[in-house]
């Protein structure tokens, strides 16, 4: 597993974008696979076709990916500036993955902007079925400055030093397959629309939350 911090301007705390493990894409293909396709729309923000929760089995990829990404979000020099979740700090606490979940999100559908509830979240991208450059191409977006294209793009949303809001958007294509971004729960974020390709975009979701050992 490979990663790399993602700032902003003044040493800012962003997020990690983090490259995943063939054998970690596998293991949550099988887990979408299980899935008992227990609704999840009615908790979540998305304006999406389905959503369904997920099971991490023995805590597998809580322990393999998101336990070690915390630990280092903690310890890293450049996460430290502005946020150190040296939390949960009393001896009783522990963190733990909370909510997981996959979505499903077809042609015209949006995720509007939000952001989540606990300590951390992550979005993981499993299937991208088109290539932002092409959806930039389309005929309604004539005239439009490149910068404001956001067809198809997973965007964060924050502030700087100033007060400004900024907008940082991932420009989707199936080589961000098995790519996941991990980042502070309340770190506003959104899904674009998409068009002109009957398959679904997929992703998987989730939330560390704190509870007490006991």
């Amino acid at each position: 597993m490979t990663f790399k911090f993602k700032t902003s301007s003044f040493d800012q705390l962003g997020w990690l974008y983090v490259k995943l493990d063939k054998d970690i894409i596998d293991y949550l293909w099988k887990m979408i696979d299980q899935s008992t396709k227990d609704d999840m729309k009615s908790n979540l923000a998305g304006n999406i076709s389905q959503s369904y929760s997920l099971e991490d089995e023995d805590n597998y990829f809580f322990n393999n990916v998101l336990y070690p990404l915390a630990r280092n979000w903690a310890t890293n020099k450049e996460t430290s500036l502005t946020y150190n979740p040296t939390v949960p700090c009393a001896e009783n606490l522990e963190i733990y993955l909370h909510q997981f979940w996959v979505n499903y999100q077809n042609q015209h559908e949006v995720n509007p902007c939000h952001d989540h509830v606990g300590l951390f979240s992550f979005a993981i991208w499993m299937k991208i079925p088109y290539d932002c450059k092409e959806q930039n191409k389309l005929p309604f977006l004539d005239g439009i400055r490149e910068e404001d294209k956001k067809v198809g793009c997973f965007e964060f949303q924050y502030l700087d030093m100033y007060g400004n809001v900024v907008n940082t958007a991932y420009r989707l294509d199936p080589s961000h397959e098995g790519y996941m971004v991990f980042f502070p729960a309340k770190l506003r974020h959104m899904v674009y629309p998409f068009y002109e390709t009957e398959e679904p975009r997929i992703s998987i979701a989730g939330n560390i939350w704190c509870r007490t050992k006991d």
